[in-house]
């Protein structure tokens, strides 16, 4: 199978290298399947605060940034905006690695002429920015809900049931968590208004979305340790969230239900 689909613009971001959490396997599918004249890396790709403590590092984690390093030899735009985890780079802004532009945001120019600002978004998560110990005690215990689950659903499988997150559960069914989420959005539109834009696309909370905040395109990337996804735009500007787990599982399915039909 060749490339499924070629894009104007990827936006990608949360990926965690240097974790056992990163779906780094995934994300090279993806890479593999999917080119764009211009790819965002929209912070966290690589996770210092996980390296620090000793860092899991996979040939897969090697192999991504080959691939992107690749894609950079052979034409593609790569601009990346460090995060929180990867905030070490922020120092590096303005200069150019292997022919990856740093940069600590950027504004991007949709085919039919809309205006984004592209950030991580952390500046604008309060717990990031007040109190930085917190942070640091609530990515300990988001760390402990992915490990949880691999041995859930290592039961689930031999139950036959399938995958589910519990770190996903927690984030989207706690009271504070939503409430997180929907500060941390309305945080981030406001920012675009500040800049006059029409959209913002951001990262950091794994989170992914994209709809409208009081005028403004919400466009969150999400990340590569639960959800697996990335943003696309296409050749005319349109805006496509892109759930690589989805896509994969129908590749997974088609050659069964063609196998079905033939045999009916």
């Amino acid at each position: 199978m060749g490339i499924e689909r070629s894009y104007r613009t990827l936006f990608i971001s949360d990926v965690h290298l240097g974790t056992r959490a990163s779906q780094a396997e995934m994300l090279l599918d993806f890479l593999k399947y999917n080119d764009a004249q211009t790819i965002y890396l929209v912070g966290d790709i690589l996770d210092f605060w996980r390296i620090k403590r000793g860092a899991i590092w996979p040939q897969a984690h090697n192999d991504v940034l080959q691939k992107l390093l690749r894609k950079v030899r052979k034409g593609t735009r790569v601009i990346y905006i460090p995060g929180n985890h990867d905030e070490g780079i922020r120092d590096y802004a303005g200069m150019h690695f292997g022919g990856i532009e740093i940069e600590r945001q950027a504004f991007h120019t949709t085919a039919d002429g809309r205006r984004f600002i592209v950030l991580h978004g952390d500046e604008y998560d309060v717990v990031v920015r007040y109190a930085r110990w917190l942070a640091f005690l609530g990515d300990r215990g988001y760390e402990l809900a992915l490990w949880s689950n691999w041995p859930l659903n290592f039961i689930r499988r031999r139950l036959g049931l399938g995958y589910w997150s519990l770190s996903a559960y927690l984030k989207h069914r706690v009271k504070t968590a939503v409430s997180f989420i929907g500060e941390f959005e309305k945080n981030l539109a406001e920012e675009a208004c500040r800049h006059q834009v029409d959209g913002v696309i951001c990262g950091h909370i794994h989170h992914a979305a994209s709809r409208d905040i009081g005028g403004v395109h919400y466009i969150n990337t999400g990340d590569w340790v639960e959800s697996c996804t990335a943003v696309g735009e296409t050749e005319t500007g349109e805006m496509e969230l892109i759930r690589w787990l989805d896509v994969v599982r129908e590749r997974r399915e088609a050659p069964v239900a063609d196998a079905a039909l033939q045999a009916a």
